[in-house]
């Protein structure tokens, strides 16, 4: 989840990542190799793999946009068959929904390149025209892959019926935590209906759904782009399949011994270290933006602001903003480190910090459409969905006492951001355990990863650990910008650097020969 029209959705960033048990010492890399090579021959059943495939128009209606602009760029969509539980093939089965762009060069056609951008619980069927549109020498080479992964989008999905997206911030005290408890355990409760299929949204599920495909396609290997969530797929697809892979990048990885419903946990520094970045930049900019004449200044301002919520909530224009709320909105400093976003944002901390004076405070456009979608219901269960793919991927705490007990030893070290950050989740109160324990990934698989030291999102030292997990990688490092995800202008701006360091190896196979940094000199 990206930009700052995606953090209404953007707040469950805080319901979106991963837990806290790390893993002990790894056996020798082969030997977990050819392990799990071993046990991906049994995952997937020929009687799936070798499903044929009927491609058809991807418009499902004259309101159907994406599917629309897919028809027009000749895209092709299908459906495939796959197991609700892989570990029982013989069971209940689902449908997944797929895209497919072919390589515009056919005659130098490598293979099928699958995309996944990150959520999770993001479709991805359309967004293979942003990597044909940011990558023309990929997109020449391969057969561009957009899947919607099991229960997102077109891929059987349901939908929890949540009255809100996100539990949000515990707040100053005690009787704030209580309060987004018993919403946590709220949300929980309405998804019992689907108990059935919760266990089974595991990201282990979606590779092995895309292993089914990949053979469905006749391709004897796959190559991989991910971001964000999308590289927690692509590394438990390598554990589970490493002999399927060919020419794989992670982009902004996640810590793959970490990731499930607790991870926001690990971003306090990195936030914190983004918040301070913006807060020199509005004060260089006080003349207009007038929340600071100095870096400390523009942070006391966000701390006026935050106490004065915690005392009585603001009035945005139509909207009540609470210390529920606040810690939600601030929460998009970390939309991106360029000038429009830092303005953007500033722009809406000088309406809040007007609202805190008790000011007629009117909302900017973004933040009214980010305050509208905080208080409106879950917009086709995408919140529930993304909840529920984490919580299949790990088991959080039973005991709430855990949570609280760890946001008041943080409230100091992170007062803006810990309630927020450290909180529980409606995975504390989950109807159903995951069916399987979180995937080790520990492997020796060639991979090209890329990210930011100053990623707010895949924090840097939790991509440091991705890259001691997969022994086989060599990590590009952006040094210098607050970005989460660096590749192709995608979702951040482009950098020339690690552009070449991709395309040089999803086009010519080139790896680094070790790990690089690029930098960039950022507008002041």
């Amino acid at each position: 989840m990206r930009g700052r029209r995606a953090v209404a959705a953007g707040a469950a960033m805080a319901a979106m990542l991963a837990g806290t048990v790390a893993a002990g010492a790894a056996p020798a890399a082969g030997a977990v190799r050819e392990a799990a090579g071993d046990r991906a021959e049994r995952d997937g059943p020929d009687r799936f793999r070798g499903q044929g495939i009927d491609w058809h128009r991807c418009r499902t209606g004259p309101d159907d946009v994406e599917g629309g602009l897919l028809d027009e760029a000749k895209a092709q969509c299908a459906e495939v068959t796959v197991p609700l539980d892989h570990r029982h093939p013989e069971g209940r089965t689902i449908k997944v929904a797929m895209s497919r762009l072919k390589a515009a060069d056919p005659a130098r056609r490598r293979g099928v390149l699958f995309y996944n951008p990150g959520g999770p619980g993001v479709p991805a069927m359309s967004l293979i025209l942003q990597v044909r549109k940011a990558a023309p020498e990929v997109a020449a080479r391969y057969d561009l892959i957009g899947m919607d992964p099991r229960f997102v989008g077109r891929s059987t999905p349901f939908d929890c019926g949540w009255p809100v997206p996100a539990v949000g911030s515990a707040g100053p005290d005690r009787r704030g935590f209580e309060r987004t408890a018993a919403l946590a355990k709220d949300l929980a409760s309405r998804c019992a209906v689907h108990r059935d299929v919760l266990p089974h949204a595991s990201t282990r599920n979606t590779a092995r759904d895309m292993d089914v495909i990949r053979a469905a396609l006749g391709e004897p290997k796959l190559s991989y782009l991910g971001s964000s969530y999308g590289t927690q797929l692509g590394m438990v697809y390598l554990q589970l399949f490493p002999r399927r892979a060919d020419r794989v990048v992670l982009d902004s990885a996640m810590n793959p011994d970490l990731f499930g419903p607790d991870l926001t946990r690990t971003q306090g520094p990195a936030v914190a270290a983004m918040t301070e970045d913006w807060a020199a930049w509005a004060a260089r900019r006080h003349d207009r933006y007038r929340l600071g004449s100095t870096p400390a200044g523009v942070m006391a301002t966000l701390r006026r602001i935050d106490r004065a919520a915690a005392r009585s909530p603001l009035k945005v224009g139509r909207h009540r903003v609470d210390s529920r709320v606040l810690p939600m909105i601030l929460f998009n400093v970390t939309a991106g480190d360029g000038p429009e976003a830092y303005g953007s944002f500033a722009a809406d901390v000088r309406v809040l910090n007007a609202a805190a004076r008790g000011a007629e405070a009117a909302p900017t456009p973004v933040l009214e459409e980010v305050l509208t979608g905080l208080s409106s219901p879950d917009a086709g269960g995408t919140a529930s969905v993304q909840t529920a793919i984490l919580c299949a991927d790990r088991a959080a705490s039973r005991d709430p006492e855990t949570y609280y007990r760890d946001i008041r030893a943080h409230r100091a070290a992170e007062p803006l951001f810990g309630a927020l950050t450290r909180n529980l989740t409606p995975c504390s109160f989950w109807p159903t355990a995951p069916a399987e324990p979180p995937t080790r990934v520990r492997n020796d698989v060639p991979v090209l990863m890329v990210g930011a030291t100053g990623d707010p999102g895949a924090v840097h030292a939790g991509q440091r650990a991705a890259h001691r997990a997969l022994a086989g990688s060599r990590l590009v490092t952006l040094r210098g910008v607050f970005r989460h995800t660096v590749y192709g202008g995608l979702f951040a701006p482009r950098n020339a650097c690690v552009d070449a360091a991709v395309e040089r190896y999803l086009v010519r196979g080139v790896m680094p020969a070790r790990d690089a940094v690029c930098s960039e000199a950022r507008p002041r």
